[in-house]
């Protein structure tokens, strides 16, 4: 049977229990798993009247909401294969991925979407707005779900850091398997509570660990709340008490550095506790704490930790969960020092989205947690991790070259360096194809020095390295700084640097990179060709006067 029976079958069981809900203008609107399940017939009532055939694709373009749910666990029903396409994507991108897929139908969340991809593409298939599908007869009934375990359910297409983005075709079995590890391991996570688990959720379901996120829901039964508004999310995340819920590291990134502002600006002792507490949390961290750091962290402990830990994400609060991107270290240890333990989880979306995923009671910071049950993981040529097992997809749509070329006897090169410890837990040390080789010889994985400068300088948006084939380093960075505050924020990092690591000129836009001027991905990570193609006269501008750093 498949996942989607199971999902269904859960859905069942829980008639009359809220199973979704979302906040939207500040009100929050739900349905029960009966309802949720009669929403899902209506939409299978509309594909069934579009005499559309199993494996067709569907696109299903929209922002998170109840809606978007039914209508992707409908087309999974009906046999289709679901293409989730990001709403706040460029119109040209969309319809490149649309021709690349060749749906033949594309369901869309509202007129603005509709009307931008129909200006776009003349000779676009069929498009519904959600409202026309669930206004469609209610009294006929549906066939039994379409779904076996070979058939693939879903084409999500990667982010194209550095070029085209591909379709990864993704299988019922994928899916199934995957579903199975992540119930798994949050069953280790709420062991000893017997209540439905409270999730809140953020991020765009047309990515892998959303979407697996949502399906993992939905299988376990939890109440899962949605955010419509990411400029109410602080908000919405205190109103829906979460147990746990999935981030990005630059979202764990902001708590903290507003945790730091709003402690600085208040003043008085409870910043003098905190400054104390996290000092003293540094030197247990070294090994070298004193009974005077004891008391500290007893005292913050009890008096500033718990009311930090309520006014961000309230009370129930069990664990955050982080993918997506390498989480700075000092950030997964301020979150610890607060008793909010971080677990990261690693993959890409050929591997079904997970790889890795910490195992609560062992959680080693900077690190990734183990493979997941019925994964093999290894280092290949210049420490690549190279991925085999049950959740690995079966190719790109269309693209038998890229497939061969990634895809060998079984294993998956993810592309990632990597290394393991004795302990079998992984650290993601940076991706291969961002290695800057200098003019030396030296390879330089970016990440990690780009993570430790933007550590040390509040303000900052991004940082990129620059430097192949070159003598030396160099770094963009965007934000709204001081030249003074950059200097001395790259003499930190370059302190604890061999030479040919160290940055020796900088630049600064005040033009941050984002999706909309196109050197930003549809996830949020750097299109790092992209950004040198668009600055290459600054970047020869820092090669040819070198700065002073």
């Amino acid at each position: 049977m498949s996942f989607l029976y199971d999902i269904f079958s859960q859905l069942k069981s829980l008639p009359d229990t809220r199973s979704l809900q979302e906040i939207r203008e500040g009100e929050t609107s739900g349905v029960t798993g009966r309802e949720l399940l009669e929403l899902v017939r209506q939409v299978r009532v509309f594909l069934a009247s579009r005499k559309l055939k199993k494996g067709d694709r569907c696109v299903l373009l929209a922002h998170n909401s109840i809606e978007w749910v039914a209508m992707d666990l409908a087309i999974l029903a009906e046999g289709l294969i679901v293409v989730p396409l990001y709403a706040r994507q460029a119109p040209a991108e969309l319809v490149a991925m649309m021709k690349d897929c060749s749906p033949s139908v594309i369901c869309c969340g509202d007129a603005g979407l509709r009307d931008a991809i129909a200006q776009e593409w003349a000779e676009a298939p069929p498009q519904f707005l959600f409202e026309e599908i669930f206004r469609g007869s209610r009294d006929l009934a549906v066939d039994r779900l379409q779904v076996a375990e070979s058939d693939p359910v879903t084409i999500i297409y990667t982010s194209g850091t550095s070029g085209e983005a591909k379709g990864v075709v993704l299988t019922a079995a994928n899916v199934r398997h995957m579903l199975g590890c992540t119930s798994g391991r949050l069953d280790q996570l709420m062991r000893g509570h017997t209540r439905q688990d409270r999730v809140f959720h953020y991020l765009p379901f047309c990515f892998a660990g959303s979407w697996i996120t949502l399906l993992t829901c939905l299988l376990r039964g939890s109440l899962l709340t949605l955010n419509t508004d990411l400029s109410k999310l602080a908000n919405d995340m205190r109103s829906a008490a979460p147990d746990y819920f999935l981030n990005v590291p630059a979202l764990l990134e902001r708590m903290r550095k507003a945790v730091d502002e709003q402690l600085w600006k208040t003043g008085g002792i409870v910043r003098t506790i905190y400054s104390k507490a996290k000092a003293s949390w540094v030197r247990k961290q070294e090994g070298g704490a004193n009974l005077l750091d004891s008391l500290w962290l007893g005292v913050a402990h009890a008096a500033v930790f718990p009311t930090i830990r309520e006014k961000m994400i309230g009370s129930n609060l069990k664990a955050l969960i982080c993918g997506s991107a390498p989480l700075n270290v000092e950030t997964q240890l301020f979150f610890m020092m607060l008793g909010i333990p971080v677990l990261q989880v690693y993959g890409l979306t050929e591997t079904t989205a997970i790889c890795t995923m910490d195992d609560p009671d062992r959680v080693e910071p900077g690190r990734v947690g183990p493979a997941i049950i019925g994964t093999e993981m290894k280092l290949g040529e210049n420490d690549e991790i190279i991925v085999r097992g049950p959740n690995i997809f079966p190719g790109y749509w269309n693209r038998p070259q890229d497939t061969a070329k990634a895809l060998r006897d079984g294993w998956f090169d993810t592309g990632d360096q990597g290394e393991v410890n004795a302990n079998g837990n992984w650290r993601i040390v940076g991706r291969i194809k961002n290695l800057i080789i200098l003019g030396s010889g030296h390879n330089i994985a970016p990440e990690a020095i780009e993570n430790e400068i933007l550590r040390n300088l509040p303000g900052a948006q991004q940082v990129v390295l620059v430097g192949n084939g070159r003598g030396y380093l160099s770094a963009i960075i965007t934000g709204e700084i001081t030249r003074e505050r950059m200097q001395r924020a790259v003499d930190e990092a370059n302190s604890r640097l061999p030479h040919y690591k160290q940055v020796r000129a900088f630049h600064i836009s005040r033009e941050t990179f984002s999706i909309e001027n196109g050197l930003l991905t549809a996830n949020g990570k750097l299109k790092r060709d992209a950004i040198a193609a668009r600055l290459a006269d600054v970047i020869e501008d820092m090669y040819r006067v070198k700065q002073a750093v």
